[in-house]
């Protein structure tokens, strides 16, 4: 990665670094015990910035630019030093890159569901996930507070850390936020901001912020899914009566679809279903047709239309007339 030229083959003269990897945060120049020669150039491009370490201190950082390393340029390093004016000899540091750029597409979750108490469903569970960015924003406290002496430092070795961070600040802000279930997926922008936001106060005492959060998904237990789509279908079916016709009518095509001997079992029930349904259409908005009297029914059986023991002439509509005349035997 890094790249140094020696002047004298002894001391460091060019001191600058080239990342490809595209998740490394912090970088050691490969300085092997040699010297950094008096005046040596040192280029920080744009996202990167560069700590100097001199016996185990924090020195000066340096952020994008061309620098020649002069005393004048390293105000901290020349104190340590005690370095006057007129110094201009080769001196030791450890040289530090720290990648300032966003670390982006960066997965969080839930590892275990949330309880919360939704106003509409009681005390229930949450999973959720997706994804949020990270950046160095202060060097020097992350390359004191998380780096240390690690000469490469990558993105997968603090990133379990911040993902419990994440799913810690999201338990309790959902928690305390109020927000039914079935709303959240309206509110997720919000929630990702406020949960960003309270994730900020403890990052910075890492030296990082979290300048995007994003809620991908919400999800209830596999239970409580299954009772809301039974809840939606009745919604969708209207009362009880038509969500049984329906469920009754969805019975019948599945039996009947059945290849394996399920068609004399599908038939029963399509002929048990329909009389009850033929019987409900006959009742009318009126109700059933009323029994006919006794008088009524002896009449229709002396012609041998209707036997004397029937109560009913709901399966002879033609005859309802009969029961409905005002002649008296």
């Amino acid at each position: 990665m890094g790249i140094f030229d020696f002047l004298t083959g002894e001391f460091i003269d060019v001191i600058h670094w080239t990342d490809d990897t595209h998740d490394t945060m912090v970088w050691q120049f490969e300085s092997e015990a040699h010297e950094i020669k008096y005046g040596a150039k040192l280029t920080v491009r744009e996202g990167q910035a560069a700590v100097f370490i001199h016996e185990g201190q924090l020195a000066d950082v340096f952020t994008p630019g061309m620098y020649m390393l002069e005393t004048n340029n390293m105000p901290i390093l020349t104190a340590l030093n005690h370095w006057d004016h007129g110094f201009k000899s080769p001196f030791k540091s450890e040289v530090y890159y720290v990648n300032t750029t966003r670390f982006a597409d960066l997965k969080w979750g839930t590892k275990n569901p949330i309880m919360l108490r939704d106003p509409e469903f009681g005390p229930t569970r949450i999973r959720a996930f997706g994804t949020y960015t990270v950046k160095v924003s202060d060097p020097a406290v992350f390359l004191r507070e998380i780096v240390g002496t690690d000469g490469e430092f990558t993105m997968d070795e603090i990133s379990y850390q911040v993902r419990n961070i994440i799913v810690q600040e999201f338990s309790r802000v959902i928690a305390s936020s109020g927000i039914p279930v079935l709303d959240m997926a309206a509110n997720t922008a919000d929630l990702g901001k406020l949960v960003a936001t309270s994730i900020s106060t403890t990052m910075v005492q890492y030296g990082l912020t979290i300048p995007e959060l994003y809620i991908e998904n919400i999800s209830l237990p596999p239970a409580v899914e299954a009772a809301l789509d039974k809840r939606t279908s009745m919604g969708i079916a209207g009362d009880l009566g038509n969500f049984m016709q329906y469920s009754t009518s969805e019975a019948m095509t599945a039996a009947a679809s059945n290849p394996n001997g399920g068609g004399g079992m599908g038939a029963g029930l399509g002929m048990g279903m329909g009389m009850a349904m033929a019987t409900q259409m006959q009742a009318g908005p009126w109700g059933a047709s009323p029994t006919p009297p006794l008088h009524r029914r002896r009449q229709l059986n002396m012609f041998g239309i209707l036997p004397l023991r029937a109560t009913s002439l709901d399966h002879f509509p033609r005859l309802r007339w009969a029961a409905r005349s005002p002649t008296t035997a």
